[in-house]
């Protein structure tokens, strides 16, 4: 419990603290994710050689497969990135927007960027061919992401916006959006 909470105050300090600190943390951070999924991508080539895995589609199935899921998961990827900008902030924990984002893509999930950069990484997998990237490299980091968010950014996020965040919390759901046929009514 110690390290999560020294977690969470680093991620608040950094995210209030002077603004050079967080332009290097800004600059930082995407380049270790960056650094991150190209491991990843490069691991998951070698468990599939390693296992014996072989591609279930062949060019061009692969590529007609690929390009509708990186389409869908880059449009909202990006979607959501522009609303951080437009808001003056990065989705950099480290580096946020001064307020809540609550309107665009924001407004019907929480992590549009996370569900769009997690449908784009498994449609790298399809594309590239990759068994273990599709099936087993993108739920894991879906779940890592997710615990990541639970534990230590959603804390945060209370922590430094407060009842605005507890609300919008319980108002709008975390990865997928709540359909009108799906609702209980409320």
């Amino acid at each position: 419990m110690g390290i999560r909470k020294d977690l969470i105050n680093f991620v608040y300090r950094k995210a209030t603290g002077p603004e050079r600190d967080r332009r290097i943390m800004t600059t930082l951070a995407p380049l270790f994710l960056l650094c991150c999924i190209v491991f990843i991508i490069f691991t998951a080539f070698w468990i599939d050689k390693f296992l014996g895995f072989s591609a279930p589609f062949q060019w061009p199935v692969n590529a007609i497969m690929a390009i509708p899921i990186l389409a869908a998961g880059s449009f909202l990827w990006g979607w959501s990135l522009l609303y951080f900008f437009q808001a003056k902030g990065t989705p950099v924990p480290f580096n946020p927007p001064p307020k809540l984002i609550d309107t665009g893509p924001y407004a019907h999930v929480r992590n549009p960027m996370v569900s769009g950069g997690v449908i784009t990484l498994f449609g790298v997998g399809v594309l590239l061919q990759s068994i273990s990237l599709s099936l087993i490299f993108t739920p894991v980091i879906f779940l890592f992401i997710y615990i990541e968010l639970k534990v230590i950014e959603e804390p945060e996020l209370e922590m430094r916006l407060g009842e605005v965040y507890r609300e919008y919390k319980k108002r709008v759901p975390m990865f997928f959006p709540r359909f009108p046929f799906c609702s209980s009514g409320k």
